[in-house]
């Protein structure tokens, strides 16, 4: 019987986390399902993710009475609803932790979004996050905005694992890696044993053809729709060639020595936005070992039912994605512009969702009260 495409990438060398969480999910043993029956080995949640979970169904309603009984205001309700999703799903994955070292069995929790530029405030919400949750196998995700990368240092100094999320450019991803690696120094010189810190950069793919692929349409010539759908898939693997580059350099050996692991890249957003792409394009095209690809479950379910994994089609890419990016330059597209807008929009986007989870949980609190 030939091994399923989900078991074929895991083979490969990559882990496969489920872009989604919710108390349901916990309750009804369908997320220990997936660790078995689609090799999913960690999760990753962000505000629209809670946002979602919180506003149908009955689970989360004995917890809200509970805390409309108790007084609690809406920020803390959230902050105590959230991490006991996380520290439950945690749960869940520590046999995976432990089998693995603590490189997978991973469940990631955002800070407030509304943080995003504050480098302060960013630290102190990590610590607490990372407190509440008290277990080993979480990761606190922070955004790669310029104030976020002094976070990053900060909260990898204090042995804190950390998924940086809302990566689109090169130039900040280098910057990103950087930052774990400047805190794994000063963790290390704290005698933090570093083995026990792990992070992640998600580079997000979709959301870049989309924003390129519009520009491309209104170009409009034959040579600018030949490019469509290309630019997210270029931009991920240049990514990768910065990741193998950063952790082959003296600086990272020397920390690699003393017990640190590799910070990987984590491809997220690989839903297909443009329903002409094949289902499985942002799994297939990035399959590459060291790497992590968070799906939302309809992407993993398509991966799963008819997937084609033909191995590792990253590694030697990187002259044709260079000359995707040179030819989107060519037509007038701004690479840095684009990333900047995303990065922009990705903020946002999660300050919106973050609003949402506050009203619905807001109005649920005033409802049980």
């Amino acid at each position: 019987m030939t091994s399923t495409p989900t078991a074929q990438l895991s083979d490969l060398g990559v882990s496969i986390w489920l872009d989604d969480l919710s108390r349901d999910r916990i309750t009804s043993g369908g997320l220990a399902a997936l660790i078995t029956d689609r090799n999913v080995v960690g999760v990753t949640t962000n505000p629209t993710i809670f946002a979602a979970a919180l506003a149908t169904g009955t689970t989360y309603d004995a917890q809200i009475r509970e805390l409309a009984a108790a007084g609690t205001d809406v920020t803390q309700a959230v902050f105590e609803i959230t991490t006991d999703d996380v520290a439950a799903a945690s749960d869940i994955f520590a046999t995976v932790s432990a089998s693995t070292n603590g490189r997978d069995g991973r469940v990631s929790i955002e800070v407030e979004p509304g943080l995003a530029h504050d480098a302060a405030g960013t630290i102190a919400q990590a610590q607490q996050l990372w407190k509440k949750v008290g277990r080993p196998n979480a990761m606190i995700k922070i955004p790669a905005t310029v104030e976020g990368l002094a976070a990053i240092t900060e909260t990898i100094a204090a042995g804190i694992s950390v998924n940086v999320t809302l990566i689109f450019s090169l130039e900040r991803h280098r910057a990103v890696i950087d930052a774990y690696l400047a805190g794994l120094e000063k963790a290390h010189a704290a005698g933090i044993d570093l083995s026990t810190i792990h992070s992640v950069a998600s580079f997000f793919v979709s959301r870049v053809d989309t924003e390129i692929d519009k520009r491309l349409v209104e170009i409009g010539t034959h040579e600018a729709l030949a490019l469509k759908s290309k630019a997210g898939i270029a931009n991920a693997r240049l990514a990768y060639e910065v990741f193998e580059q950063a952790f082959a350099t003296d600086r990272a050996a020397a920390l690699l020595a003393a017990g640190a692991n590799v910070q990987r890249p984590l491809w997220a957003s690989t839903g297909v936005k443009d329903p002409s792409l094949p289902d499985t394009l942002y799994v297939t095209e990035l399959a590459v070992a060291h790497t992590v690809n968070t799906m939302p479950e309809k992407t993993l379910q398509a991966t799963f039912d008819h997937g084609v994994i033909t191995g590792d089609l990253v590694s030697g890419s990187y002259d044709g994605a260079r000359a995707v990016l040179a030819s989107l330059d060519e037509l007038g597209i701004s690479y840095d512009e684009v990333t900047a807008l995303l990065e922009k929009e990705g903020v946002e986007k999660f300050i919106v969702s973050w609003n949402e989870l506050l009203d619905t949980v807001s109005a649920a609190l005033e409802a049980a009260r």
